[in-house]
């Protein structure tokens, strides 16, 4: 394996597949669970689905022409597993896997690195049927997803990462029903939250040993919980969000074990062996973080909690998430102090602002260039304190499908018009343009916080 110390610092951009591709029926592709959640009646902001979405499947040259001339070094992207294996495990889809070849193929042409996710949340309906990620047959299903995959792409693609935000799929999509497959039931989600670590366990381990050369880790969304009131009561609901939504994924990963005050809740699930599995070795670990929670106990909430508005001087974005750059170099600095971490990069981190095209054509979005300039400028602080942090992935490149919310968030470098799917860069894409000019020879990763 490449020593990774020599690689370059790598500024990118992120996408996941049901969010950009659209062309859901197209090349025997099978829905997935968001196909289905989404045209669920009342799911879904406006009843927008994905089924063109910004039409990446057919635009995607266009995409990369825009990435290459961001000027970013790496693109990370997710695989669509109903796209490759519609039926979910064994047989697998020509057509599917044709279409990331192509893409694969362009972003090489193009100097671009590619990183694939291979779940970003999009389980093939056909699976979910059978009880999704609730059902230990899951590891197998997902293994045999993750080995015909990489096996098919390998040759080109070396970055894989197993899960993107597996807290976010486990809470929002089988405790509080905002997100596909839409469960409230805490049964499954303390299933559904072992198995997904059970199922990168196992992947990780078979990759390891198909191809020892290739990097592998997993992405975790970073969400640490504050009191929202002065209440004991919610100052201990605080720290249980926190051992739910972070420490239940880093423990077991990096530590080899469950916190101790959600294990019991977990034990009905964990059989002998699995804490083995689930400790893999992993080249890097992504981060995306957007935000601090808010919370507060709640005895009639699923989870015992609910999360609420930051307090109302403090400085947010377009979805009332908190700014705040110094929780971000500070739950980077937590991390490093915490457990014992690999390399890491930001997978995700921008902002939603609402976006106008001006009169004169363009998207004047000064927020948002505040905002990365302000985050990349923390996690350089992080970088300087010791945190091995080798790059930096902004969300998005495209104005896309933000889940339950719809068309409606824009977090795009890259306006897209819905009716018309033009893509206007916004003044955002061109000071990230100008930054990575300015900084795109970074080697090592403490070097990042030279003087900007």
């Amino acid at each position: 394996m490449s020593d990774p110390s020599t690689e370059s610092f790598f500024w990118g951009t992120a996408t996941a597949s049901y969010q950009i591709e659209g062309a859901a029926a197209e090349g025997g592709r099978a829905p997935s669970i968001w196909d289905v959640f989404a045209h669920t009646p009342g799911k879904v902001e406006r009843g927008d689905t994905g089924d063109v979405a910004c039409d990446h499947y057919h635009r995607f040259k266009e995409d990369i022409a825009l990435m290459r001339d961001l000027g970013i070094q790496a693109y990370r992207f997710s695989i669509s597993w109903s796209r490759v294996l519609p039926g979910g495990i064994a047989r697998p889809n020509a057509p599917g896997f044709d279409f990331y070849d192509r893409l694969v193929d362009e972003l090489m042409a193009g100097g671009l690195t590619p990183f694939a996710t291979l779940f970003h949340w999009d389980l093939p309906q056909v699976l979910q049927v059978s009880g999704g990620f609730a059902n230990r047959d899951v590891v197998g299903w997902f293994s045999d997803y993750a080995v015909q995959t990489a096996e098919r792409l390998g040759d080109r693609v070396k970055h894989w990462i197993m899960l993107n935000e597996p807290s976010v799929y486990a809470c929002l999509g089988h405790a509080l029903g905002m997100h596909a497959p839409g469960l409230t039931d805490l049964q499954a989600f303390r299933a559904v939250t072992h198995h997904l670590n059970l199922a990168q366990g196992a992947a990780l381990r078979v990759l390891r040993s198909t191809n020892p050369a290739w990097r592998l880790g997993t992405t975790l969304n970073l969400h640490r919980g504050v009191p929202a009131d002065g209440a004991e009561a919610s100052a201990a609901m605080a720290e249980r969000h926190n051992d739910l939504w972070n420490n239940c994924f880093l423990g077991p990963l990096l530590s080899g074990a469950y916190p101790i005050r959600i294990l019991p809740e977990l034990e009905p699930f964990v059989r002998s062996g699995d804490l083995e599995t689930i400790q893999q070795t992993v080249d890097f670990l992504g981060i995306n973080h957007y935000n601090r929670a808010y919370i507060q106990d709640d005895s009639n909430a699923l989870l015992g909690f609910r999360s609420v508005a930051p307090p109302s001087e403090v400085p947010r974005t377009s979805f009332d998430w908190e700014i705040n750059p110094q929780e971000f170099r500070d739950v980077l600095l937590w991390l490093r102090d915490t457990y014992p971490c690999p390399p890491i990069y930001i997978t995700e981190n921008g902002a939603y602002f609402d976006d106008i095209v001006s009169v004169d054509g363009k998207v004047h979005d000064a927020r948002r260039i505040d905002f990365l300039d302000r985050y990349i400028q923390a996690m350089q602080e992080a970088q300087a304190k010791g945190v091995d942090v080798r790059g930096y992935f902004v969300w998005s490149l495209l104005d896309n499908f933000e889940w339950a919310c719809g068309y409606r968030p824009t977090f795009g470098l890259v306006k897209v018009d819905f009716n018309s799917l033009q893509r206007i860069p916004k003044d955002s894409y061109f000071w990230y343009r100008d930054f990575i000019r300015q900084h795109r020879n970074i080697t090592h990763p403490q070097t990042a916080s030279a003087s900007r």
